[in-house]
């Protein structure tokens, strides 16, 4: 099989399950399970939590080597694991004969001595910048759009609070920030289609969550258009709808 006609068979078969209703029916009935058991929490990246899906985790590497971006945002640090991630895919990129000088800024109102203390031993630390407080507030936002400075290529992720009304200014704040042809990723979307069990005593369900506010942000913007092959092709994902491309 030629190259062209195996993206084709694949592209076919991306097709094919995002058309599947009764795959979409397994998939709302496994996330809905897996998160009130708290599958996210299971896993681990270079040594430290990751608290990702293996399958967003996949979709995230295949966006940074396409990308190979200069500056990747990501607000929600928890315990650094998807740091790690980012900054290890920032070296892999740069021995590959990309950028050597990737850099990853990450943002959380409150980062707790045992987890900064963890990333800042942790061999990736080098490409790691932190930076606390709460990632809506202007001087905190002023201060991450000074440190992307005129970085080319620059890819952002939204995974902190997931009310709808805090993750709608984090777009209003870091969307514009992405470049064109790169991803503002928000995770979690999935809570709009959790059963109540799988959300449990949290500010954030039905109605106010991260993908409540993509909508919205998309009806304020036409700047970014919703990557659905993403979402199809991985079917496990906390994110349905949440990987944006901007366009351009």
């Amino acid at each position: 099989m030629t190259d062209k006609a195996f993206e084709q068979r694949r592209a076919d078969l991306v097709t094919r399950l995002g058309n599947d209703a009764d795959m979409a029916g397994l998939t709302d009935q496994w996330l809905g399970k897996a998160q009130e058991l708290g599958y996210s929490y299971n896993f681990d990246w270079l040594g430290l939590p990751i608290i990702q899906y293996p399958q967003d985790i996949v979709a995230m590497q295949e966006l940074i080597w396409k990308i190979q971006p200069d500056v990747i945002v990501e607000t929600g640090v928890a315990r650094g694991g998807s740091l790690i991630f980012y900054a290890s895919m920032m070296e892999l990129v740069a021995n590959c004969g990309g950028n050597s000088d990737g850099r990853v800024i990450g943002i959380d109102i409150d980062i707790r001595q045992p987890n900064r203390d963890a990333i800042e031993a942790h061999a990736m630390a080098k490409r790691i910048e932190l930076v606390q407080g709460s990632s809506i507030d202007t001087e905190v936002v002023d201060q991450v759009r000074d440190m992307v400075g005129d970085a080319a290529k620059v890819l952002v992720c939204l995974d902190s609070n997931h009310t709808h009304d805090h993750v709608l200014e984090e777009l209003r704040a870091y969307a514009p920030m992405t470049t064109p042809g790169s991803y503002c990723v928000v995770f979690d979307t999935l809570v709009e289609n959790l059963p109540d069990a799988a959300i449990g005593d949290r500010p954030w369900g039905k109605g106010n969550n991260p993908l409540t506010a993509v909508r919205a942000y998309r009806e304020e913007s036409d700047a970014f258009e919703t990557d659905a092959r993403i979402h199809d092709k991985l079917q496990v994902s906390v994110a349905r709808e949440g990987y944006l491309r901007r366009r351009g």
